[in-house]
C-alpha cells in the first residue's frame, strides 16, 4: 500500500506547477492568432482546457481526502459531482488524444481533407463535437439519471459507484470503447507515424516536407509517449484481474499502484505540451530569463 501522506505530497508537487504551466499554455494558444489559428492545436488546447477543469475541482479535493478521509462526510450529491468528474474527465482526456492521433496522420499526409471550410467542418470539428457530446450524454445519465439508485462508497476517494455498472454489457463497452480503443488507437497510431514520416523521407527525400510537418509529429509522439507509459501498465493489469479474474497479492498490489499512477497524466500532460511545441519554449526561456546586472569599476 502506498501511504497517504506519500500520495498528498507527491501529488501536490505536481499539481501546482501543473497547474500554472496549463495557465500558460493556454493563455499563449487561445490569445496567440497563429497558435489559435493552427488546426493541430485545437485538441491540444480543448485537452489543456479538460485539465484545468480536473486541476481546480477534482484534485484539490483529492488532496483534502488523503489527510481527513476518516473526518470527511460527503453528501450524495457531492459524492455524483466528484465521480461524474474522476471518471468523465479522465475518459474524455483519452478520447480526445485518440482522435487527435487519428488526425495528425490526416493533417499531414491527407491535408487535401481539411483545405476548404467546408472539409475542415466534417473532417476536423465535427468529430471533436460529437466525442465531446457522446462523453458528457453517456456520463450525465450514468452519474445523474440512472434507472436505479448509486451507491455510496464513503471510505473511498470516489464516493460512489454507478450502479448502471452492475450490467455486465455496459460496464464492458465502457472499459472496451473507452479505454481498450483508446489506448490501442494511441498505440497504433504513435507506431504508423513513425513508419510513415521515415518513409516518407526516405521515398520522397523533401526535407521541406519533413520540416513542416516535424511539430505535429514530436508534438503528438511526445504526448502519446506520456499515455502509453502511464495507461498501459493499468489497462494490462485490470484486464489480468477484471477480464481474466487472476487475483492475488502481487496482481493486487500492482493494481493499486497503477491507479494511482494513472491519475498523473493529466498533471503531466501540461508539461509534455510545453516542451513539444518550440514556440512556446522560447516564450518561457524569455520569462524565465533573470535580468543581469553589470558591475562596472570605479574610478
Amino acid at each position: 500500500m502506498i501511504p497517504d501522506t506519500v500520495k498528498f505530497w507527491t501529488i501536490l508537487i505536481v499539481l501546482i506547477p501543473s497547474l500554472l504551466c496549463t495557465l500558460f499554455l493556454l493563455y499563449h494558444l487561445l490569445f496567440d492568432r497563429n497558435l489559435r489559428n493552427a488546426l493541430h492545436n485545437h485538441t491540444i488546447t480543448i485537452l489543456l482546457i479538460l485539465c484545468l477543469i480536473n486541476e481546480m475541482t477534482f484534485y484539490p479535493w483529492m488532496l483534502y481526502y488523503y489527510p481527513n478521509q476518516s473526518v470527511w462526510q460527503r453528501s450524495y450529491m457531492f459524492c455524483l459531482f466528484l465521480g461524474f468528474l474522476d471518471w468523465s474527465l479522465y475518459i474524455a482526456h483519452t478520447l480526445i488524444f485518440a482522435w487527435a492521433m487519428i488526425e495528425r496522420h490526416i493533417l499531414i499526409f491527407h491535408d487535401q481533407w481539411v483545405s476548404t471550410k467546408r472539409r475542415r467542418f466534417f473532417v476536423h470539428y465535427t468529430p471533436i463535437f460529437v466525442l465531446l457530446l457522446y462523453w458528457f450524454v453517456f456520463y450525465f445519465v450514468v452519474y445523474f439519471f440512472p434507472p436505479c439508485q448509486n451507491r455510496l462508497r464513503p471510505s473511498s476517494l470516489v464516493c460512489i459507484y454507478p450502479c448502471l455498472y452492475d450490467n455486465y454489457i455496459l460496464s464492458m463497452w465502457d472499459f472496451f470503447a473507452h479505454q481498450i480503443v483508446p489506448i490501442a488507437i494511441i498505440t497504433l497510431c504513435s507506431i504508423g507515424l513513425v513508419i510513415r514520416v521515415l518513409w516518407q523521407k526516405h521515398r520522397m527525400r523533401q526535407m521541406i516536407h519533413w520540416r513542416k510537418y516535424r511539430k505535429m509529429t514530436i508534438q503528438a509522439l511526445s504526448i502519446a509517449f506520456l499515455y502509453l507509459i502511464i495507461l498501459l501498465p493499468y489497462t494490462i493489469v485490470y484486464i489480468i484481474r477484471n477480464i481474466f479474474f487472476v487475483s492475488n497479492s502481487i496482481i493486487n498490489q500492482l493494481y493499486i499502484y497503477t491507479v494511482f499512477l494513472s491519475y498523473f497524466v493529466i498533471p503531466l500532460y501540461p508539461f509534455v505540451c510545453a516542451f513539444s511545441l518550440p514556440e512556446l519554449q522560447i516564450k518561457m526561456k524569455n520569462i524565465l530569463k533573470l535580468p543581469t546586472t553589470r558591475i562596472m569599476p570605479t574610478t
